[in-house]
């Protein structure tokens, strides 16, 4: 088990919470029952706070007392990064028969992030089929169709009829519950799907109506295809899922809207935490240091930056003391500026997000930035400008405040538009990159065109 594990299980007592000590008397006197019964009546988020208010070795025990099923149903409340710090502590028997419950596409997630020891010794507890079935779904790329999909699918033979569907649809059992939500897709001998039928169909038709003069062609997607295309897909139909082939065009899974919009939101949550400086899925139920840890490891950084921004202020400290009425507006360029070049770093990630562009596309983008920031820089840097000259009375320090706005907006969006491309270029992440680069180089483009001008026209401003 790894060190990183330990440290996002480790919780401090003052976290307890309220049903801890009837869950440590269950545990010490083994009765799973009582346990059981205890977290039973409680909503999923509740009892996994429950659980998350133990110490780890009493959140071992639960998993391991209560019924697989049931422990399952709180791995997948968790979010991903604790759902394998709980399972990687179990042991192997234990962590399968709680994996054996879980939907196929999130037995693939936790079994891909655990480490290769620990997932093989929980696959080697599981059936050969299954086992072989989640080794396959975990090598997808996680934002592709493979890595997002089910690979229970509710599918027929040409030759059963209408009745059959129904009578499947009409079974009120554990067996049915991994195909709800979807259509009923028909395959061929070969496994690949030929067609699929809508609810109206079935309910329209006779019940000895075979399937195959219902049906109408599937549309179907590959393994590989990504989760932008995916999200298009579903926009344009009101489908519940596609079928998803492999490259012989055999249907090794289905992949659902739900399913998407998850995976969609989850992106979304994990760029905003990103330009936050917040790496990974952070609980307060991890441990103090962890938590100072990967925030320090983002804020340290920004000292840094921020240092070599104030740099260019020591600089010029004679013109600072000169003319004081330069330090009011000091930071209003800075964060003026730094608001457009944001504006044009959120524009390109969408426009990542959704492949509307690529780093290739740099000269395009920054063009395109650069007239909007010519614009932009014009009319705030007027109007910044007057504000200067009508508090001071002097037109210079005007000059100086409103066209160093307009030259520092034209440099910031210039920045915020193309470095989130060049970043994705050489394989780093700009979601987490982009916010520093952009403020350090605003605070110091800003700093130094206010100061630089400024010096410039010393003899008007004194």
């Amino acid at each position: 088990m790894s060190e990183q594990t330990d440290a996002v299980l480790e919780q401090a007592p003052a976290d307890a919470a309220p049903l801890a000590p009837q869950l440590r008397q269950a545990i010490e006197q083994d009765n799973a029952v009582e346990l059981a019964g205890l977290l039973e009546p409680l909503t999923l988020s509740e009892a996994l706070r429950e659980v998350l208010g133990l110490d780890q070795n009493s959140r071992d025990k639960v998993l391991s007392m209560l019924p697989p099923e049931m422990a399952a149903e709180l791995i997948e409340e968790a979010p991903n990064e604790l759902a394998v710090a709980l399972v990687e502590r179990l042991e192997a028997s234990t962590a399968a028969d709680i994996i054996d419950e879980l939907d196929s596409d999130t037995q693939a997630d936790v079994i891909g992030e655990l480490d290769d020891e620990d997932a093989e010794a929980i696959l080697a507890e599981m059936d050969v089929a299954d086992a072989a079935d989640v080794r396959r779904l975990a090598s997808y790329e996680d934002d592709t169709a493979g890595g997002l999909m089910q690979s229970e699918v509710f599918s027929f033979q040409v030759n059963d009829t209408v009745g059959a569907v129904l009578h499947a649809l009409a079974r009120d059992d554990d067996d049915f519950e991994p195909y709800s939500g979807q259509h009923p897709y028909i395959v061929d001998a070969e496994n690949k799907p030929i067609g699929v039928v809508s609810l109206r169909s079935l309910l329209t038709a006779r019940r000895s109506v075979a399937l195959e003069t219902v049906m109408v062609p599937p549309i179907t997607v590959k393994v590989e295809t990504p989760l932008d295309e995916l999200r298009d897909l579903f926009d344009e139909y009101a489908f519940l899922g596609f079928p998803v082939t492999d490259e012989h065009g055999v249907v090794v899974g289905v992949v659902s809207r739900m399913a998407i919009d998850e995976a969609v939101l989850e992106r979304a949550e994990s760029d905003s935490l990103k330009a936050q400086g917040l790496i990974g899925d952070e609980l307060r139920s991890m441990p103090l240091g962890l938590r100072s840890r990967r925030r320090l490891a983002w804020l340290s950084a920004n000292i840094v930056l921020n240092i070599i921004a104030a740099s260019v202020i020591s600089a010029y400290e004679q013109t600072l003391a000169a003319v004081i009425a330069i330090a009011v507006f000091l930071p209003m360029v800075s964060d003026m500026s730094g608001c457009s070049g944001n504006q044009a770093v959120a524009v390109t990630m969408r426009e990542l997000s959704l492949g509307l562009v690529r780093p290739v596309d740099a000269f395009r983008v920054w063009w395109k930035e650069a007239s909007v920031g010519l614009i932009n820089g014009l009319v705030l840097g007027i109007l910044i400008g007057l504000v200067a000259w009508v508090w001071k009375g002097n037109a210079y320090l005007g000059l100086v405040i409103g066209l160093a706005l307009a030259l520092n907006t034209l440099i910031a969006v210039s920045i915020g538009g193309v470095v989130p491309l060049v970043l994705k270029r050489f394989g780093h992440d700009p979601a987490v990159a982009s916010g520093p680069l952009l403020t350090t180089v605003t605070d110091m483009a800003g700093f130094f065109l206010v100061l630089s001008l400024a010096t410039f026209f010393m003899p008007q401003l004194v």
